[in-house]
């Protein structure tokens, strides 16, 4: 059985326990004891982005604390002072690195990842934009990317002082560098090359 069907008037707030008894092929996230359907399969694009971003990453990370994870994975966010079936914020990025071990276990991680990258869909941009970039801006997310495959550009989103300032944006095109990961820089040109090409 998937996800109990609510009534409109019914506002339930979901835990982790809740997230954790649902079955079925859908998959969910939690923002703040909301439950969002998380889109179907993804594109041959999003997949192309997520491989590239991810392996040149780890390949950077390697001999440093910091690890590099793909969806699926939970990340148990906020709540902090709560137990795990009480946490009612599970979200699983595209791709993410945590460089405190301590964040790392059996069921994914616990806490704001230094560095998220969401890679944007039809289905899923406003969730992205919105509800996901002012949830880890609160939770602590050091460095939020937003990529878009379809058109092409990077946002850049990095905390200071405790808030995400005016982003920066750029074409995928040259190189990157992760403000927050010592090291860390991705290359655009040989992937953006493989990507179809831009539907307008």
């Amino acid at each position: 059985m998937g996800l109990p069907q609510i009534k409109s008037e019914d506002k339930p707030r979901y835990t982790y326990a809740d997230y954790l008894s649902w079955q079925g092929d859908e998959r969910y996230q939690l923002i703040e004891g909301d439950a969002f359907l998380m889109a179907p399969a993804p594109a041959v694009r999003h997949q192309a982005v997520v491989m590239e971003v991810s392996s040149q990453a780890h390949v950077a990370l390697k001999g440093t604390p910091c690890q590099v994870f793909t969806a699926p994975l939970d990340v148990r966010l906020l709540n902090a002072d709560k137990s795990d079936d009480q946490i009612d914020t599970v979200v699983q990025p595209d791709v993410l690195a945590v460089c405190d071990p301590g964040k790392v276990d059996e069921r994914g991680i616990r806490g704001a990842p230094d560095w998220v990258v969401e890679v944007l869909s039809p289905f899923t941009a406003g969730l992205d934009h919105v509800k996901k970039r002012r949830l880890y801006e609160q939770a602590g997310v050091r460095e939020y990317w937003l990529i878009q495959p379809m058109d092409r550009v990077l946002t850049v989103y990095t905390l200071k002082d405790g808030a995400y300032g005016r982003p920066h944006i750029q074409e995928l095109e040259g190189e990157t560098p992760v403000g927050v990961l010592e090291g860390v820089v991705i290359q655009w040109d040989e992937l953006a090359a493989r990507l179809p090409p831009p539907e307008f």
